[in-house]
């Protein structure tokens, strides 16, 4: 089935080295949730809104009204709740998840070049075959202008020889509070984090079944 494709990006941990005198995450975790087709895309966030609504929002007990799905701080009831809704819908899990470290020290202080380097590396195992109207790469807007532009033009330059040329390419960069597919694939990215940082594997457990490519980069010998 030829259609859009959505590829909605996050990531979990964070890019700092200083093991010594700071406590940075041990990994560093990028995770993408491929939806084809709009149809299919408003149905998962349908769901997103439904876990809003119901478990966080529920009547009666609406002390202030919650407006994001975030994988830090929801309960692992809420989350298989959540899963069960998505569950029946068509997607696919990709994450690659960077042991610190094991990055060269020449690229420690580069933090914006090892990002792209990971999700350029995760996307190489997204297949565009079926994508013929368009492909929507989402991202959450944490980075600065020229973070955001350094970005796209490497994304773009790597993903073009890959799309069919009549095919569009879109990179947008969105608040994750008003984009629901970023706060679905955020549920998903803090389980692959919380499974290798932490060994919580329940989470994990209970989505992976959706999950179509998982690696460790740079693994400890």
């Amino acid at each position: 089935m030829k259609a859009m494709l959505f590829l909605y990006l996050d990531e979990s941990g964070d890019l700092g080295f200083d093991f010594v005198n700071k406590k940075p995450s041990k990994f560093f975790v990028v995770t993408i949730l491929a939806v084809q087709g709009q149809d299919v895309n408003r149905r998962l966030i349908n769901a997103v809104k439904r876990t809003i609504k119901r478990k966080l929002n529920p009547r009666g007990r609406r002390t202030r009204i919650v407006q994001e799905l975030k994988g830090t701080g929801t309960t692992l009831e809420i989350k298989k709740y959540f899963y069960e809704q998505a569950k029946p819908i068509d997607f696919k899990l990709y994450s690659i998840i960077l042991n610190k470290k094991r990055v060269f020290d020449s690229l420690v202080k580069n933090k914006p070049r090892v990002y792209n380097y990971v999700c350029r590396l995760l996307l190489d195992k997204v297949s565009f075959e079926d994508a013929s109207i368009k492909v929507d790469v989402i991202i959450d807007k944490s980075k600065s202008k020229p973070e955001i532009l350094d970005f796209n033009r490497y994304v773009t330059a790597q993903l073009e020889a890959r799309i069919n040329p009549n095919v569009p390419l879109y990179i947008n960069h969105k608040d994750s509070q008003e984009t629901y597919g970023l706060q679905a694939v955020d549920m998903f990215c803090h389980g692959f984090f919380e499974a290798y940082e932490r060994r919580r594997w329940e989470w994990y457990n209970t989505f992976e079944e959706k999950v179509v490519f998982r690696t460790v980069y740079l693994p400890d010998k």
